[in-house]
């Protein structure tokens, strides 16, 4: 674990493939060199400078956008994406960082999942001392998520299912199974009601992560109608998932070179892009915007559709915050409206 030194962020002016993204609606803007193959993305936004004194690379009172990317060779590398500055490289993994994940609550803590069946708790303001290590997977762990209100942790590997531990007490609460292939990737919705798992069964599955209830499956489904039968993993295996910040949303990166844009309450996507060898996607904290990283050793970014949420919505994301499943179960309301409120009205 340590410091290093700046490297140098690239901007891409394709004009070609910017405006082919466009035409799309969505358009690549910046590029980072990371070196390796990235694996995992996690954005965070750090204090304004005056506040502290670890990084002078970001404007006076500004707060600082930090990208964390996980690396092939084991390191986690921590950028500031508006200068492309290295903040950090954390070191401690034996293999691949497969995914990373911040602490929503503004705390400087990083979780990462490893190939080397382990989860890994970094605390960066600290100097990215490394203060916990999870272990208890028997295959690789390809993805952990925090839940927005810090609650849970869920991990996924290749055991054809999801763990949800406590963040409290790093024990665990459940076992999610329902794929029928190694899960890849997860999520957890803004107000931590929802929790969606990817696999390479090309399917996401939609959990209440309180009751463990599967509420949605979303099937992707090639564009193109010639498959390769003979391979062991399908052209639409997935890599990744992620909510956007309305909870509105979904962004998936799949095997078929698509990145595509799903609707929370549709079974097929509102839109896509091409890409290739996408490994993993992450959306900006505020919208907007996307991040996908590559076997290239890059990371791009994307424009990604905006909404205005409705007031039915906001009130839901609102009470959701911070009460539980079985707390709004509990509520003497009428029955449709805690199916509304526990996201069983699709």
């Amino acid at each position: 674990m340590g410091l290093e030194g700046s490297c140098k962020a690239s901007e891409r002016k394709s004009r070609g493939g910017k405006a082919e993204a466009r035409s799309r609606g969505v358009a690549k803007e910046k590029t980072l060199e990371c070196g390796q193959i990235v694996w995992g993305l996690a954005f965070s936004t750090w204090p304004a400078a005056e506040e502290r004194e670890t990084d002078p690379t970001c404007p006076v009172g500004l707060p600082c956008l930090v990208l964390a990317t996980g690396l092939n060779d084991g390191q986690i590398k921590v950028w500031e994406v508006q200068t492309g500055h290295l903040l950090f490289s954390l070191l401690g993994h034996q293999d691949v960082v497969r995914d990373l994940s911040f602490a929503p609550n503004g705390s400087p803590i990083l979780v990462s999942a490893s190939r080397d069946k382990t989860l890994r708790v970094w605390d960066l303001s600290r100097d990215g001392r490394q203060v916990q290590v999870l272990s208890g997977h028997v295959q690789w762990v390809y993805c952990c998520s925090i839940s927005p209100d810090c609650s849970m942790l869920c991990s996924c590997s290749g055991e054809k299912s999801a763990l949800l531990w406590s963040m409290r007490s790093y024990t665990l609460i459940r076992r999610l199974e329902g794929h029928q292939s190694s899960v890849v990737s997860c999520d957890f919705s803004p107000d931590s009601a929802l929790l969606v798992t990817a696999s390479y069964d090309a399917c996401v599955i939609m959990w209440d992560p309180y009751t463990g209830e599967q509420l949605r499956t979303l099937r992707h489904v090639p564009l193109h109608s010639t498959l390769d039968y003979s391979s062991e993993i399908h052209t639409s295996s997935l890599r990744s998932v992620c909510f956007s910040p309305e909870g509105l949303y979904l962004a998936t990166v799949a095997d078929d070179r698509l990145l595509r844009i799903w609707a929370l309450e549709l079974r097929s996507p509102v839109a896509f892009a091409p890409m290739t060898n996408g490994l993993c996607c992450i959306y900006f904290p505020h919208g907007g915007f996307i991040a996908t990283g590559t076997r290239d050793g890059h990371v791009q970014f994307w424009t990604a559709p905006r909404v205005l949420s409705s007031l039915k919505h906001l009130c839901r994301k609102a009470l959701r915050t911070f009460l539980t499943t079985y707390q709004v179960l509990a509520l003497p309301i009428p029955r449709k409206l805690k199916e509304f409120l526990t996201y069983r009205t699709f």
